[in-house]
């Protein structure tokens, strides 16, 4: 078959397992498009669609949400997911960046009983202000 590729070479060629290739062909996040013998034979197209299960994956979507991306084997991108998940991620980055930099001072505090630095005492306040 012109255009597609055999489950030895998606493997090879993204680096995922077979074991990973059945299973998202079970959940419906990829389709393979016939055999060749046993082998199962995939559209040359799932390379990309691999590539953006891993990309949706790294971002923070579930399994789930990435096959609620799909239309008839299409991946289609919900810019207001994206979105939204874009801000958790800021988020998380500046909450991050001011745990990092409490972290710093700690280490470089110079008082010798941290418990005695305005600082570190201002930290805990906000520390017991945070939700869990």
């Amino acid at each position: 078959m012109q255009g597609t590729l055999d489950i030895g070479e998606v493997i090879k060629s993204s680096n995922t397992p077979a074991s990973k290739l059945r299973y998202y062909e079970e959940v419906g996040l990829i389709a393979s498009v016939g055999r060749n013998g046993l082998r199962r034979q995939f559209d040359t197209t799932i390379l990309d669609q691999l590539a953006f299960i891993k990309l949706a994956q790294i971002a923070g979507f579930s399994l789930e949400e990435i096959r609620a991306m799909t239309v008839r084997d299409r991946f289609t991108i919900d810019r207001g997911k994206v979105g939204e998940r874009a801000e958790e991620i800021r988020a998380q980055i500046k909450e991050l960046t001011a745990l990092q930099d409490m972290l710093e001072h700690v280490v470089h505090c110079p008082e010798e009983d941290h418990f005695s630095c305005p600082q570190f005492q201002r930290m805990l306040r906000l520390a017991t202000r945070r939700r869990s």
